[in-house]
């Protein structure tokens, strides 16, 4: 999980690596540096720490060279320090790398017998050598082809090479990798976002491909070393998505502007005068699906346990929702008529990319939702369904997950359509419902100031746990996620039912507990369940639609948000959470927008 930038110019490209780097931070940020090319000698600077600190390192030292490679580390083989951080480099060679070398092990002993000296304790050091052994008897493309097929795991690397000192050559297996085009400069990018200050037309490379590029052409290769064409996509212009305007960090932005995003996606999927979801070219027709099986990581796992709920309500499909990191290592059974549906905010994620290419090899039919139309698990997919929400940059998902629910809820409709689940009048009523969404997420927008009092109580609290029923136990998972994430809490979610099996044993004096009871056919039973808590002395914030008086003179908070159909409640429930995960991570003063140890683009196993 890390990123990386090539750059190669008729002009100084230390500037706009470091730029492209500040832009790729949400892939990693416990280590940085860059590699450039001048008078024929690599020239590398690297720090610990954020970009920020490279930037004063190379004001202090400034680098020359019109051909260069940089890299944000997320760190998995050695610790984040100066020693680890990428580029790694030989006397002829320069290497940044984001994935994983699976056998650098058993690489790095066999190079240690011929006499290589290592510095650091990465994977990626060992590409490095193995390129810097290959060049004594072959050209630069040669060297990368040998070297590739020694290599287990994943990876995209840019090289630079002393002796060849106008061309970078990238290669992708795994993790993702783009170029980008412009007048006498060209990119190669962990993802466009890096690349869209530069230019707007962007290729990808596929598995297996690999990239010479200079500052006036691109060449491509797949794995066999036959040169082949790539298509050239033209970005649209979203910058004024990608700034943070008036706001302090770009969580808080997303959370805000969750209203729009929610909007934007209806009015791409809704038909508003005919009142009808355009959604077609299914890769299996619905009528004809036996089952479905959601697959997804993190954040947008929760989103397909929602899912799994609507399903069953408004359908007679047979569904299941699977982690990608366990999908792709059983011994599934694909069936002919299974519709298998991916769930991701930036495409790329590592394990459910590996999921989907598990399913594509058996010629399973497949369906990905995503909020970057270019990334790899959308190329790879049978059918692709945008979410819309534009760039998320908070590493934590926020207007991304709703994103995920809508468009989710919009494809069950349309399949209970189909089926002949749900009659016409009753998609209607439930499309006219869909569209109150965006007004009842600004009613609690509102009550942000009340949040900033609540969060006070957890600062200091040693846990918290998170529940709910039905609908709104994934979101209680969501929410403890959200406070894990951002404020390094220890947070868990439960559904409400299992507290006296075991949850109840952690309840003591203080402990606060958020409690999800919307007003639905769970309220009696999960107020229930909150007066065993109390009753153990457990701190109670009630988060409901039900907004007559309730409930316990006991309770130490009480959120009420806006009603609207009782299966929509997972959007207008989640935003309290985000927003209470947000203000606890704020008093504790957190890097909100790139919490420690993770990253946004996960495209590591």
């Amino acid at each position: 999980m890390c990123g990386i930038i090539g750059i190669a110019s008729d002009k100084s490209v230390s500037s706009n690596i470091i730029n492209s780097l500040k832009r790729l931070e949400y892939r990693g940020y416990d280590s940085a540096g860059l590699a450039t090319l001048n008078n024929n000698l690599i020239i590398e600077k690297k720090c610990s720490g954020r970009v920020e600190q490279l930037e004063k390192i190379i004001f202090e030292s400034p680098v020359k060279g019109n051909i260069g490679i940089g890299h944000v580390r997320w760190a998995t083989h050695g610790i984040p320090n100066t020693v680890n951080a990428h580029p790694h480099s030989s006397e002829i060679v320069s290497v940044v790398h984001n994935g994983i070398i699976e056998n650098s092990d058993e690489l790095k002993k066999k190079l240690e017998k011929e006499g290589v000296k290592f510095k650091s304790q990465t994977d990626t050091e060992v590409i490095t050598f193995l390129i810097t052994k290959a060049l004594e008897s072959s050209d630069p493309l040669d060297s990368v082809f040998l070297t590739l097929e020694k290599l287990k795991g994943s990876f995209a690397l840019g090289i630079l090479f002393k002796n060849h000192n106008n061309i970078i050559i990238g290669a992708r297996r795994g993790s993702p990798l783009a170029v980008g085009y412009a007048k006498n400069e060209n990119y190669l990018g962990s993802d466009s976002y890096a690349l869209k200050s530069m230019t707007n037309k962007i290729s990808y490379l596929d598995d297996g491909d690999v990239c010479v590029l200079n500052k006036d052409h691109i060449e491509f290769y797949n794995q066999k070393k036959t040169k082949i064409n790539k298509k050239v996509l033209v970005l649209s212009d979203d910058a004024r998505s990608i700034s943070k305007g008036d706001y302090k960090n770009f969580m808080s932005k997303e959370i805000f502007e969750q209203p729009i995003t929610i909007k934007n996606c209806m009015n791409e999927y809704i038909d508003k005068i005919r009142n009808q979801i355009n959604l077609y070219d299914f890769p299996i027709q619905p009528d004809k699906i036996d089952k479905i099986t959601l697959i997804a990581c993190g954040t947008a796992y929760h989103s397909c346990l929602v899912a799994k709920y609507w399903f069953e309500e408004v359908t007679d499909l047979d569904v299941e929702v699977d982690i990608a990191s366990e999908f792709r290592y059983r011994n599934i059974k694909f069936k002919k008529n299974n519709l298998y549906i991916f769930v991701s905010q930036s495409g790329e994620t590592a394990d459910t990319a590996a999921a989907l290419e598990l399913c594509k090899q058996n010629n399973a039919k497949t369906c990905s939702i995503v909020n970057v139309v270019e990334s790899s698990i959308a190329r790879l997919s049978d059918w692709v369904l945008p979410i819309h929400a534009g760039p998320e940059i908070g590493v934590a998902s926020t207007k991304a997950f709703l994103g995920q629910l809508l468009v989710l809820y919009i494809l069950i409709l349309k399949i209970s359509k189909i089926r002949g689940d749900v009659s016409e009048k009753e998609i209607i009523k439930k499309i006219d419902d869909l569209k109150k969404i965006p007004d009842a997420l600004n009613q609690v927008l509102k009550i942000e100031d009340k949040i900033q009092v609540i969060a006070k109580d957890f600062v200091n609290a040693k846990g918290t746990m998170y529940l709910g029923r039905g609908l709104s136990y994934p979101i209680a998972l969501e929410g403890a996620l959200k406070l894990k994430e951002l404020s390094y809490l220890h947070a868990e979610g439960y559904p409400a039912g299992e507290m006296k099996h075991g949850p109840l044993a952690l309840i003591e004096d203080g402990l606060p507990v958020v409690v999800l009871a919307p007003n639905d056919k769970y309220f009696e039973k999960t107020i229930s369940n909150m007066q065993e808590v109390i009753a153990r002395g457990g701190k109670i914030l009630l988060i409901t639609d039900k907004h007559d008086e309730v409930i316990s003179e006991n309770l130490r908070f009480k959120l009420e948000i806006p009603f609207i159909n009782y299966l929509l409640t997972p959007f207008i429930i989640t935003v309290p959470l985000q927003l209470l995960a947000y203000h606890v991570a704020s008093l504790k003063k957190c890097d909100i927008d790139k919490p420690r140890n993770l990253a946004k683009s996960v495209t590591v196993e």
